[in-house]
């Protein structure tokens, strides 16, 4: 392990970083004078001195190892409907059994967002990762226990666990990057939080029609079932024991003015239930609730359907279902982190989000109108334009709520649009597919553009309320009059 890896793992000397990223070394660093504020902190309160801020290379540490075992977890909610009809077949049920299978994870996640977003409150950052590792785990391990055709019910139970660890790790981005990072990387860090589960989602895709071929013996479909099993499991316990070494609560200091300001408020006096409250007050924040519900919902109505949907046009063209849902991923992952650097330079959001929405818009307009003109060449390509704008909004949704909130917690307003997007992914999920069956594709993708219009049309009426960038702006400001008045005095 190379010397510096070992530093950031084993917790050793740290560095701090300066400007847009140059480094100092840590006997060369001057000492920050903490500044005085008269913001208020979560809790209505007036803090103390604020402390000194720095940034710790282990920060990349964190949000990558979270981005690996976020892989893990969403590849495992849709290795079940990337192969929807080979599945079915060798469990003898119904295509809309095994899109439940996908739908367990949307399902699971109402009712346990608020009893989990209260843990996340009262035990942490590490203790959260830690369930949701060792639940990810657990579930790929019973997994393995499903592998003849009358065990759909253990698939079932083991697919249960995994979306319930997704709870544990679906609304911890923008906590992450709010807790170790900087306020000029902030959204960078959100979208490489969000890049892991995007991954996972792409090679679930990818990998289980090369892992699991559409074959007519059972036997030999459940070998090769048991590959992908045992490989998925494999992982899963690699990275829970890492998590358990690795991850840590938060750095030794605040990253930023705004996070400095969070720490110097009194835990014990903070309300779960008031900042529920005064979220639901926040009429910006609910527009973005609703629109981020709407974007998100038709993402994963769309990537649960889509192997019916091209097989529908392009019969045994398994392999390039697939693939497409890749191209939709991928190209989402690009535009996720194009859409987090372009933010933490300009801080559009609202101007952001607008263009963004338009676009998925005309994305899913123009691959509902290619999918069954005959050439799968055309599909790859306005898949990939789609999934550029649509799953590259969900960074940017998490980011925009953490501004318009500031300084409730990131894990209760990122909670809250995650399910808004579980509950309008079921709805869109069962209404479409149930189009497509009566009525074909065409329908049922354009039941999809009507709602991505609703959404865009809401957008437009959110007020760009920037809390959290305001807040960094007067405590570097205070800071910058205390260190005047020193120097006078």
């Amino acid at each position: 392990m190379p010397s510096s890896l070992a530093a950031m793992v084993s917790g050793g000397p740290e560095f701090r970083e300066k400007g847009m990223g140059c480094l100092e070394e840590p006997e060369l660093l001057q000492g920050v004078t903490p500044g005085l504020v008269e913001a208020k902190t979560p809790n209505g309160a007036v803090p103390e001195p604020l402390p000194e801020v720095r940034l710790t290379w282990r920060r990349w540490v964190i949000v990558f190892l979270f981005s690996a075992y976020s892989l893990c977890n969403a590849f495992q909610w849709i290795q079940y409907g990337s192969v929807n009809l080979v599945f079915a077949y060798f469990y003898d049920v119904s295509p809309f059994a095994i899109d439940w299978l996908s739908m367990a994870y949307m399902v699971a996640y109402i009712p346990l967002l608020f009893p989990v977003a209260w843990l996340l409150d009262k035990k942490g950052l590490r203790f959260i990762a830690l369930v949701g590792s060792a639940l990810n785990c657990l579930g790929a391990w019973v997994k393995i226990g499903s592998m003849r055709p009358h065990l759909f019910p253990v698939t079932v139970l083991g697919q249960i666990i995994c979306a319930i660890a997704q709870v544990f790790i679906l609304g911890m981005p923008s906590r992450i990057a709010s807790v170790w990072f900087g306020p000029r990387e902030v959204s960078s860090a959100c979208s490489i939080a969000v890049f892991g589960n995007q991954l996972g989602i792409a090679v679930g895709f990818l990998l289980p029609p090369v892992l699991v071929p559409n074959i007519s013996e059972k036997d030999k479909l459940a070998y090769h079932i048991s590959i992908m099993f045992f490989m998925t499991a494999s992982v899963a316990t690699v990275l829970f024991i890492l998590v358990g070494l690795v991850f840590r609560e938060k750095p030794p200091y605040p990253p930023s003015r705004a996070q400095a300001l969070i720490h110097s408020a009194a835990p014990e006096e903070y309300s779960y239930l008031q900042s529920i409250r005064r979220l639901f007050r926040n009429v910006n924040f609910v527009l973005l609730i609703v629109t981020y519900g709407l974007n998100t919902g038709c993402f994963y109505a769309l990537s649960t359907l889509l192997n019916r949907m091209v097989i529908a046009h392009y019969p045994g063209e398994e392999l390039n279902a697939g693939r497409i849902g890749v191209t939709i991923v991928v190209s989402g992952m690009v535009g996720a982190l194009i859409c987090g650097i372009w933010l933490d330079r300009t801080k559009t959001y609202k101007q952001t989000t607008i263009l963004v929405y338009i676009m998925a818009l005309g994305g899913m307009l123009a691959y509902t109108f290619t999918l069954d003109l005959g050439h799968i060449w055309v599909v790859f390509v306005t898949a990939g334009f789609l999934g550029f704008f649509m799953t590259g909004y969900l960074p940017l949704g998490f980011e925009f709520a953490a501004e318009l909130t500031y300084p409730e917690s990131e894990g209760t307003s990122s909670g809250l649009l995650n399910v808004s997007a579980q509950v309008f992914g079921i709805i869109f999920t069962i209404t479409q597919g149930q189009i497509i069956d009566n009525f074909g594709t065409r329908p049922g993708n354009l039941f999809l553009c009507a709602f991505l219009f609703i959404g865009t049309i809401m957008t437009a009426f959110i007020k760009p309320d920037l809390r959290r960038q305001q807040a960094n702006l007067e405590n570097e400001q205070s800071n910058t009059v205390g260190e005047m008045d020193q120097t006078v005095l």
